[in-house]
């Protein structure tokens, strides 16, 4: 072989191993951009999980119902869906309180003084009647309105508190569909309402027509304009905190 033929051979083989040296930088590469993106991934499925779990901890179909443990009195449905709260014998002073499920305004009123009107009619001191009805016209909050205030009145009066407690607690942020069909029946079933036709109710809306009935009286015969509105002894009552509350019922008594 020539001195040149080598030479040639020689340039040929640095630039085959240049070649080789350059794809395999390119490997390199793309395995650390894949690398990366994998890395990536993993990272916003944590970040997905998480967001997704604290939902279900407010809300959702991940949330589970409440229990309420809290003071009470014997508890009882009357004809028109209202709900009452009064020890035996006790007819006065009245205390309405107008809601909608769906309502934020009354779920923090239901945090705020939900407690003192319960505890006073544990103490003998007021009847105290809930009469939910559907407020909201537009959806998604019109539905979510209809349907929790249909599975309120498909739960029988033993397990109302608690369930009443639930549905404020998991309460559809506003614009969010929410109280899905499956997550009214599943918090039933959790707080033992065994009746075989609580779920046919919630499902096939068998309360609507009541709830319709619930919402012109409260809208038409009561002249109700929003929610939450309280009544005592037939006139509208605005209080806003504990005391307030406790002290006009008391002069609602005569005390």
């Amino acid at each position: 072989m020539s001195k040149a033929d080598r030479t040639r051979t020689a340039r040929e083989r640095l630039a085959a191993e240049r070649v080789a040296d350059a794809a395999r930088v390119r490997r390199t590469r793309l395995l650390l951009v894949v690398a990366g993106v994998v890395a990536a991934a993993a990272v916003v499925a944590v970040v997905v999980a998480v967001v997704a779990g604290q939902k279900g901890g407010n809300g959702g179909g991940g949330a589970d119902a409440v229990t309420y443990s809290g003071p009470s009195a014997p508890v009882g449905r009357e004809a028109d869906g209202s709900v009452t709260m009064a020890k035996t014998g006790v007819s006065k002073p009245v205390l309405e309180v107008f809601e909608d499920f769906q309502c934020p305004a009354c779920k923090a009123l239901e945090a705020s003084l939900g407690g003192t009107m319960r505890k006073l009619a544990a103490d003998g001191k007021v009847k105290l009647v809930y009469r939910p009805f559907h407020l909201f016209q537009q959806e998604p909050l019109s539905g979510n309105s209809e349907r929790g205030a249909n599975a309120a009145l498909c739960v029988p009066a033993d397990k109302w508190l608690s369930y009443h407690d639930t549905l404020y607690k998991r309460q559809p942020e506003e614009g969010d569909k929410g109280f899905s069909p499956d997550e009214l029946v599943k918090w039933g079933h959790q707080l033992g309402v065994g009746d075989a036709n609580f779920e046919p109710c919630v499902r096939g809306m068998q309360k609507k027509s009541q709830v319709d009935q619930m919402t012109t009286y409260a809208l038409d015969t009561r002249h109700v304009q929003g929610t939450p509105t309280m009544f005592l002894n037939g006139r509208k009552l605005e209080v806003n905190s504990e005391d307030g509350l406790t002290k006009a019922v008391e002069q609602a008594a005569g005390k």
